[in-house]
């Protein structure tokens, strides 16, 4: 359906090449739409697609991925982390990114901005089934299509999260009590052969494949799972008080002895975290627990294994209801002195006003990793104050 496209990008280069002949790096996997010099701004990323369409001219796609990759990136990480296999290794995140690739080249010539969905937003339950089919050919047993295998799925986390799993199948799905008792049998034999990952659902009982509950904080069970050595966080994790290690396992569902990662629904509510310790209040133990993320992440960048940005807005101007530009303030690592970024999101642009008080190529990077992130951001949706990780 993309016989009459052109895509030639001539001008354009990766911005990261696979260089290592022993295999590719997380970063590069990371990276691989990235492009210098870099593309023509435009004021919303679905510009890039409806360009693609009217001129039939794929650069315009590419333009997309470039800014688009951060957000997919994290939609991969939290499917791997979710999906309970290993979200380690850069060759199969490179493979997972690739299916999603294809997938949206084949419903490009299909999207109708018409229809009040923006491309990234028509395009996920696509990418969704991408993930899903990928990992549907690693498993160590075979079924018959996607569709059966996101019913195994469906019935697993059901049996693992209600009561009635037939019953609330059936009225999900709409189809008789046999049926859903093949896939509940089905979903049990599997089980007993190896752990079932258990993966978020949205309204329509669809799995989403990620934790919808994630907010613009880290945890260290994200950490854990995207990439860090879990020795890292292990020994960090050590250093802190018994209260500290109790509310970052019980907030974060996750037990530091195995490693294991529970459903998200099973952590504990700041109120709960309350009554462990008496004299507590619900915001007194959500302080708390912002208090212990806190030291374990200074422990993480003490011991090198962490690099840290912290932001804050400085300030802001709104054109109309919108944010058109903001002032962030920035500093590496917890040290030194605080730069600053200008922000132009009418443009989707940023310059560095003030490097942080570190050396001029180290600063630069940490201001580059900060200037991607927030450009990221939905513009009205943009943090007052962030920490930013992320892996040396």
């Amino acid at each position: 359906m993309l016989e009459d496209y052109r895509w030639d990008l001539n001008g354009y280069t990766q911005e990261v090449c696979f260089q290592s002949s022993e295999g590719i790096t997380r970063r590069e996997a990371e990276h691989i739409f990235q492009l210098k010099p870099e593309p023509p701004t435009t004021e919303r990323l679905n510009n890039y697609i409806l360009l693609a369409l009217q001129k039939k001219n794929l650069d315009y796609f590419s333009f997309f991925l470039h800014h688009y990759e951060g957000q997919l990136n994290q939609r991969i990480r939290s499917f791997l982390r979710l999906d309970g296999t290993d979200g380690n290794d850069p060759e199969r995140f490179l493979d997972i990114k690739l299916s999603c690739l294809e997938i949206m080249l084949q419903k490009l010539p299909d999207y109708d901005s018409k229809k009040g969905a923006e491309f990234a937003t028509y395009i996920y339950p696509f990418i969704r089934d991408a993930w899903l089919q990928y990992r549907m050919q690693e498993e160590p047993w075979s079924i018959s299509s996607l569709s059966a295998y996101k019913n195994i799925r469906r019935m697993a986390w059901l049996s693992h999260n209600t009561n009635a799993p037939l019953q609330s199948f059936t009225d999900q799905q709409q189809c008789d009590t046999a049926l859903a008792e093949e896939y509940l049998k089905a979903s049990r034999q599997l089980r007993s052969r190896q752990p079932f990952y258990v993966t978020s659902q949205d309204e329509d009982g669809e799995e989403t494949g990620e934790d919808v509950t994630r907010d613009d904080s880290w945890n260290y069970a994200d950490i854990l799972w995207n990439g860090m050595q879990a020795t890292a966080v292990q020994a960090a994790f050590a250093e802190l008080n018994y209260r500290e290690q109790v509310l970052l396992e019980k907030r974060n569902a996750i037990c530091m002895t195995c490693g294991r990662v529970s459903p998200l629904s099973t952590r504990s509510t700041f109120e709960e975290l309350a009554v462990l310790f008496e004299g507590s209040s619900a915001s007194g133990a959500e302080r708390a627990y912002a208090r212990a993320l806190d030291r374990l992440t200074h422990n993480l960048v003490e011991s090198g294994a962490l690099c840290v940005v912290e932001l804050k807005r400085k300030s802001q101007r709104k054109r109309g209801k919108k944010i058109a530009a903001a002032v962030y303030e920035y500093r590496a690592d917890y040290d030194g002195e605080w730069g600053e970024i200008q922000f132009d999101f009418v443009q989707g642009t940023a310059e560095i006003l003030k490097l942080a008080e570190l050396d001029t190529v180290k600063s630069n990077a940490y201001a580059k990793r900060a200037i991607s992130h927030i450009l990221s951001l939905p513009v009205n949706d943009l943090p007052k104050k962030l920490t930013l990780p992320f892996e040396r």
